[in-house]
């Protein structure tokens, strides 16, 4: 520990007269005056804990409460109620459409040229299931807690009765089975390189989800947060084009799965997965940190589009689904201002079709990546404005607008090209329309301006760090890094999180939902199985999170309105075999599933402090 030296007979005065420690924590501690006593006893072997098993989700006794009308009402509210068709599946291999209803637009050989148009050289495994399996019992020795880290949270709060906890996956990073049972091609199909690990398995989610839903709600998870990709519900993508009746069935059953293991499902309409329609164009460019320029979002044909789909999805299923979240992480494909403008006036015909036309009870919103950016020096003029550009680019762009009705950011105006003011009619029409503020909070950032300074980055595209125009680091003015750091990006930063969230609720004034956070453990795919199993770095993020969550909403008076652990299990991370965030290790040869440590530990923790039912 380093003293200043002026303090340094003080302190000494003060240890003659009785000895006090400074810990590392800050606090300070007397030790006991009494001297220790030794003795003799018996001894013998015995277990230091009593074995606890997880608690499951209580089996619903009830009827499941209901948000908006269902389908035959719904459908009522569409223009044109859409056609529904199947198609079959496009196998590794095949190099000719086989099927004969060359005149039909949209029939098999049309659907199977979707596939052909994408050329999926490396497209050579499909998995070990072709149908969705029966679930099984988990057994009980499963389901034995691990032993406890040595040092653990101490707070005395609770979660408010309503708190959202759950777990959070994606589509395109879980299900596989991409181009079975009449799924369309997606950006998916494109973005990662030759040599990287493709979507085309995964957890095979698609056909085991059964399964995954009986072992999440025996581990005692509320909520189960997954995606419905797009192109399974429409493979031509565009209103007019017909609905696949399987992928509604499979969705229509999953939900159903769902609740009667007694959780609660949180529905994301796109997560990454724009259909190929959009993206097919040569001007398409995947990103190092797995975004996409030009992704589909800035496409004309795009708003109609997302609108036509989501309505179709709503109508289907929003009687039973409370929350809704519009878009993922919208700016990782849409960082142009023609993509963020489409953004922005979909998501607000959505949340209007929902709470206007079906009068949904249930909440709908949409959430963003942005790692938090905190000043390199908070005391520094120049990095305080570079940290606030920083938000405006992130998320001004997309909340001023959606939470606040108010113009897009003076800093987006005047960087992205062909960005232009909404009018007062749009700003009327597009504020308040999110219940909650979605954010995927992994971690924060050390955030300075650049060399030459903010203006000049922000007039020169070719920049490397526009259109941002921040320094973006992982250590502080000191040197030390931010936090603990993982196999990625992610690094450990819970206060920062709390900073975070006060920042959120008393900027955007809407609830704050955690909609994804997690961590991945160094070098953890080369561990053997009972290591991996035994992620005590993961379990210090997951509950460093939600202990600073807590005193978020009980000493900041923030309303956090819940959080969602990622990932439920190792999954496809864009191309990256090697970063597991899942809470459960997944044999990928195999698709067996064990629940790691942290998953016990999280669930435990949130569970003990929520209000008895």
């Amino acid at each position: 520990m380093r003293v200043a030296l002026a303090s340094v007979p003080l302190l000494v005065a003060a240890a003659r007269a009785q000895q006090v420690f400074v810990t590392t924590t800050g606090h300070t501690c007397t030790p006991s005056a009494t001297s220790p006593s030794y003795y003799f006893q018996p001894f013998s072997f015995t277990l230091n804990e009593t074995v606890r098993y997880a608690t499951a989700v209580p089996t619903p006794t009830t009827a499941h409460q209901t948000y908006a009308p269902g389908y035959s009402e719904a459908v009522k509210h569409l223009a044109t109620p859409p056609a529904t068709t199947t198609w079959g599946n496009y196998l590794p291999g095949c190099s000719a459409i086989n099927a004969t209803d060359t005149e039909d637009p949209y029939g098999q050989a049309a659907w199977s040229s979707l596939w052909q148009n994408v050329r999926l050289e490396n497209y050579t495994t499909i998995g070990l299931y072709s149908t969705t399996v029966s679930p099984t019992p988990i057994p009980s020795s499963e389901l034995v807690l691990p032993p406890k880290d040595y040092f653990g949270p101490t707070d005395c709060t609770s979660f408010p009765e309503d708190f959202v906890f759950g777990v959070a996956g994606s589509a395109a990073q879980i299900e596989g089975a991409i181009a079975l049972e009449g799924r369309g091609p997606t950006i998916m199909e494109k973005l990662v390189g030759a040599e990287q690990p493709k979507d085309y398995v995964t957890a095979e989610n698609y056909f085991l989800y059964k399964q995954d839903i009986r072992r999440l709600a025996a581990m005692g998870v509320k909520y189960y947060s997954f995606s419905i990709p797009w192109a399974r519900i429409l493979p031509f993508t565009l209103p007019g084009t017909p609905v696949n009746q399987e992928g509604i069935d499979h969705y229509d059953d999953l939900i159903n799965e769902v609740l009667d293991a007694g959780m609660k499902p949180i529905v994301t309409l796109i997560h990454f997965d724009s259909p190929w329609v959009f993206v097919s164009s040569d001007n398409f460019t995947a990103t190092p940190d797995f975004g996409a320029k030009n992704g589909g979002y800035q496409n004309e044909t795009f708003v109609d589009a997302f609108v036509n789909y989501a309505k179709i999805v709503l109508t289907h299923y929003a009687d039973r689904v409370p929350i809704w979240v519009t878009f993922n992480e919208p700016w990782l494909y849409s960082f142009n201002f023609a993509g963020a403008d489409n953004v922005v006036h979909a998501h607000a015909e959505v949340y209007h079709f929902y709470k206007d036309v079906l009068k949904g009870s249930g909440k709908m919103g949409i959430k963003f990546n942005d790692n938090f950016g905190v000043p390199r020096d908070p005391k520094n003029a120049s990095d305080v404005e570079a940290a606030k550009r920083f938000q405006e680019i992130y998320l001004g762009l997309y909340g001023n607008p959606i939470f606040l009705g108010q113009q897009y950011p003076d800093s987006v105006l005047s960087t992205l090209p062909g960005a232009k003011p909404l009018s007062n009619k749009e700003l009327r029409y597009i504020g308040n329309t999110s219940d909650f503020f979605g954010i995927d909070p992994y971690t924060a950032t050390v955030v300075s301006q650049p060399a030459g300074g903010i203006n000049a980055c922000a007039s020169n595209q070719s920049a490397p760090l526009w259109p941002v125009c921040a320094v973006e680091e992982t250590r502080n003015v000191y040197g030390w890094n931010i936090g603990y750091r993982s196999q990625s990006y992610v690094y450990i930063t819970p206060t920062y999180l709390r900073e975070y969230l006060n920042y959120l609720w008393n900027t955007f004034r809407k609830p704050v939902l955690v909609g994804e956070f997690g961590f991945p453990v160094f070098n953890e795919v080369e561990k053997d199985l009972p290591d991996q199993l035994f992620d005590t770095p993961r379990s210090t993020y997951y509950l460093a999170f939600m202990s600073e969550i807590l005193k978020s909403i009980h000493e900041d008076g923030v309303n956090v309105l819940g959080a969602l652990a990622w990932s439920w299990v190792d999954n496809w991370e864009f191309g990256d075999a090697a970063s597991h965030f899942g809470m459960q290790v997944l044999n990928e040869t195999t698709q067996q599933r064990f629940f790691k440590k942290s998953f016990f530990d999280v669930v435990d923790f949130v569970n003990a402090r929520l209000p008895s039912p």
